[in-house]
């Protein structure tokens, strides 16, 4: 199979993981899969969630798979994994850091937070570190505007964060 991505030959991510390909079609058997798309259409999302889930993310291949067995077309998965933020078609790093760049954090210095991360771990918003060990994100809003700025490791709320507090949250990740 070639793979769009890197337009080169891929090992198929749902024939390398026989384990998880069952993990998700375990799940996806028992849901009211029918003939009519409308209500196969509402089954889309919870297993779009339950693939990321057992994946780490959503290739081309588990879209695929995900419209088979739903009867969808590939264009309509794809539609709702590209519309949802949540969803993520590249493999995240080990830690998923995110800073808040809402009004509140921003104000209060985030971009700065965000460019000491970007310097450190040498990606840009929105990449992995070619180790697949960081990935660097952004939030809308953390929900915790009092600890501004706010960064996320893994869920892990830090606040108060500051550029020099940046190394010190890293190290926390070895």
């Amino acid at each position: 199979m070639s793979c769009a991505a890197c337009d080169s030959k891929c090992v198929n991510i749902i024939e390398q993981f026989p384990d998880k390909t069952a993990e998700l079609e375990a799940y996806m058997d028992p849901l009211s899969i029918g003939l009519d798309r409308e209500v196969n259409r509402g089954l889309l999302i919870q297993s779009l969630h339950k693939a990321q889930g057992v994946f780490g993310y959503l290739p081309e291949e588990v879209q695929l798979f995900v419209a088979k067995k739903l009867g969808l077309h590939l264009s309509e998965v794809y539609g709702v994994v590209s519309f949802y933020s949540f969803f993520t078609i590249k493999p995240l790093g080990e830690y998923q850091i995110n800073v808040c760049t809402g009004t509140a954090c921003f104000v209060r210095g985030a971009g700065k937070v965000l460019d000491e991360f970007k310097r450190y771990l040498s990606v840009e918003e929105g990449e992995t570190t070619p180790d697949g060990k960081f990935s660097l994100g952004g939030l809308r809003c953390g929900g915790a505007c009092s600890l501004a700025p706010v960064v996320m490791v893994n869920g892990r709320v830090y606040g108060d964060v500051t550029p020099k507090k940046v190394a010190d949250i890293l190290s926390e990740c070895n």
